[in-house]
């Protein structure tokens, strides 16, 4: 695991590399508003994807580098996403492009435009919670490349039966709510969540060829 910062034109981002040995692909994935790459899902899909040549570049946006509390608004992120870009696709390898939940949907809204190979969006916040007349699915399916949606089955941010037909797949976390945190009463445990992420991630990769 190594560590460098990107100067973007939003600020100083950095990227927390777990490189595969041999990669074919790379994932670089980022935060959601709330929180950093210490996410469940994140840590999970870095300490699983290399074994399967995926080398993953955990990005962390300039506000959450800086130390502030509150994300930055949506096209300030973009602007960070694509600072760190060059960074990400220099060894000239396929790059997907990641996120949870607002940084999902900054994958999605950049996707097209970074020449992305995929994206990979993980509790993308469909709507806020209790208003899904405020949809965000526009985001989701102008991607414009192949994507994948994990989504927890109780996410009150959207869950999997909301979402629109569209040209992506869904992976459903049972139980799961928007950090894909399950509870103690649920059908599967919390280790078990998070294998079934890895294990629909390190499929849907498989199929990207």
């Amino acid at each position: 695991m190594t560590t460098e910062i990107i100067a973007t034109d939003a600020g100083d981002a950095r990227i927390t590399w777990h490189r595969a040995k041999k990669p074919v692909l790379i994932l670089a994935v980022s935060h959601g508003a709330g929180g950093g790459i210490e996410a469940r899902d994140l840590q999970a899909l870095a300490r699983v994807l290399p074994e399967h040549g995926v080398t993953v570049a955990l990005v962390e946006q300039p506000w959450r580098v800086a130390g502030k509390k509150v994300a930055s608004a949506p096209k300030t992120l973009d602007v960070g996403w694509r600072g760190i870009w060059p960074a990400v696709a220099k060894a000239g390898l396929p790059v997907i492009s990641g996120g949870r939940s607002a940084g999902a949907r900054v994958a999605c809204r950049t996707a097209t435009e970074l020449g992305a190979h995929a994206v990979l969006a993980l509790a993308f916040p469909l709507h806020p919670p209790g208003k899904p007349e405020k949809s965000r699915a526009d985001e989701l399916l102008g991607a414009g490349v192949p994507t994948l949606v994990v989504q927890g089955g109780n996410d009150p941010w959207g869950r999997p039966e909301e979402f629109p037909e569209g040209a992506y797949e869904l992976v459903e976390v049972p139980s799961g709510d928007h950090g894909l945190a399950v509870p103690k009463r649920a059908e599967i445990s919390q280790e078990q969540a998070l294998e079934v992420l890895t294990a629909g991630v390190v499929q849907w990769v498989a199929s990207l060829g």
